[in-house]
């Protein structure tokens, strides 16, 4: 490919049909630096996402194990049922806010999640805010897998015996290793054919597992006779001086499980038949999803306690002790679409788009999927799953709060900045108006640095269970430490105001 100069905006006009932009007519965008196939605007005739489809997405995504263990999490600090499903119905109503304004630019331009970072950090600049996004997707890619891979081979093992029993190989059982394996191929074969076969996936899986949920429930509770006492158990921590220092790190991290999406939220929505489809889909989606599901999974395991005796958190475990075949085989299709259907969503599709935004000669869509596989498995997620203080709760609570310092920049400059006005061929061509200082803006540098500072500088761990220092990196930043992913939007957002306001922008 060789670089051409594009027609600007005064030569040709940007189409605009409905508040929707694509390319102008004649435009030919070829410097392979910074462009290939998946990266261009999605055409208007392509853009036909419909509310359902954003609905069904989040269906798909918030129905998962990890999901399901949320509100287990919250009563274990000693919650009562309704103070973990209110927490967690809150975080995903604020979540939802940076969710649909960064979603915006999807519908309007037909532009992925690292094109988006372009306006702000810059053409080359803009590869620091998707490297890191893409690096946490990886990391969770690996885990969800690794998850999704024991619940088959738990379920496995309840119909074949001695599944468990066979022979280790690197400390795990054969078996175990061979349903990892199988199930990450079936991941990237349905990634491998792209965003139309991922939108007709959940578009069946979204019902398919909400119906498995609620079997779920009619089996437990028919079991119990009814649910069981959990319901009926006081807060250990009431509502007064004892709640709110658990509340407030707990609402950051349930906010935390999807402030990913709120970052690369474009990558879906730029498939958006409009503004309303997105804003509706994702509305309808979000939150009412994740609190229903929160209300599922304590009335599942409030029948568990009432027949079994204890309280029984994980849904694999818990379908595990049927002994009825066809049961078994539900729950464990079940699991597989569950999973399948948040882990390429959730963390295939964004590091396939930021890897192509960093060597678009090299990498495209389905490249950058493979990409993600490889790493996802490399980083040894069984490991990982052992020691969570470390892993998930520090390092994904540590990069958490720099994803949400990523957010107050994007939507500082295309809200408040650029007023959602933005000069598409731009976004592609070295020297324009988003080349800043060779390529990267070193405001918006600036307030990625201020405000992850803020957000991760106070970063602790109690002694023995993680890198940080007992009394944090930073000491003074301490007490913001448990509220990461707020302290970095609202800090790096002001600042990068602050820093832009008054110049000139388009």
């Amino acid at each position: 490919m060789t670089a051409t100069v594009p027609p600007t905006p005064s030569d040709s006009p940007i189409p605009e049909q409905a508040g929707r932009v694509e390319l102008p007519p004649g435009t030919v965008l070829t410097d392979n630096r910074f462009v290939n196939d998946d990266l261009l605007p999605v055409p208007l005739a392509r853009r036909r996402w419909t509310t359902y489809n954003f609905a069904a997405l989040w269906v798909g995504m918030a129905h998962n194990i990890p999901s399901w263990l949320l509100a287990s999490g919250l009563v274990a600090l000693g919650m009562d049922w309704k103070q973990a499903v209110f927490t967690i119905a809150l975080a995903n109503v604020i979540v939802l806010a940076p969710m649909l304004l960064t979603g915006h630019a999807g519908p309007k331009y037909g532009i992925p999640f690292p094109v988006l970072a372009r306006a702000s950090f810059g053409l080359r600049g803009a590869n620091l805010p998707a490297l890191i996004r893409a690096g946490v997707a990886c990391a969770w890619f690996g885990i969800q897998t690794w998850i999704g891979g024991q619940g088959i081979f738990v379920l496995l093992g309840k119909l074949f015996g001695g599944w468990a029993e066979a022979s280790e190989v690197g400390g795990q059982p054969w078996t175990l290793w061979v349903c990892f394996v199988l199930f990450w191929a079936l991941e990237l074969a349905i990634i491998y054919r792209g965003m139309e076969a991922l939108r007709r996936f959940e578009n069946w899986a979204a019902p398919f597992v909400i119906v498995g949920a609620l079997v779920l429930l009619v089996w437990i509770a028919n079991k119990a006779g009814g649910l069981g006492p959990l319901l009926d158990q006081p807060s250990r921590l009431g509502w007064g001086a004892d709640f709110w220092p658990v509340f407030f790190p707990s609402l950051m991290g349930m906010i935390a499980f999807w402030s990913t999406l709120s970052l690369n939220i474009p990558d879906f929505t730029r498939f958006g038949a409009g503004q309303r489809a997105q804003v509706w889909g994702q509305t309808l989606g979000l939150p009412t999803t994740m609190t229903l599901f929160a209300l599922l999974s304590v009335f599942v395991t409030s029948g568990s306690q009432a027949v079994y005796g204890a309280a029984v958190w994980d849904p694999v475990a818990l379908a595990a002790r049927t002994d009825n075949v066809f049961g078994l085989l539900f729950a464990l299709v079940t699991v597989l679409v569950a999973t399948i259907s948040v882990n390429v969503a959730a963390n295939v599709v964004s590091p396939a788009y930021d890897l192509a935004n960093l060597a678009p000669r090299l990498i495209n869509f389905r490249t950058g999927a493979l990409v993600t596989g490889v790493v996802g498995v490399l980083i040894m997620p069984w490991k990982l799953t052992e020691t969570p203080e470390l892993y998930i709760f520090t390092w994904l609570g540590l990069v958490g709060g720099l994803l949400g310092t990523v957010a107050g920049i994007l939507i500082a400059d295309y809200w408040l900045i650029r007023r959602t006005v933005l000069d598409l061929p731009a976004l592609y061509t070295p020297g324009g108006r988003y080349w800043y200082t060779s390529g990267w803006n070193l405001r918006a540098v600036a307030a990625f640095v201020a405000g992850g500072v803020l957000a991760v500088g106070g970063s602790h761990s109690a002694p023995g269970k993680g890198p940080f220092p007992e009394d944090g990196l930073i000491p003074f930043l301490k007490p913001l430490a448990d509220y990461g992913w707020a302290v970095g939007l609202g800090a790096s957002l002001v600042v990068y105001v602050g820093l832009t306001a008054g110049r000139r922008r388009s």
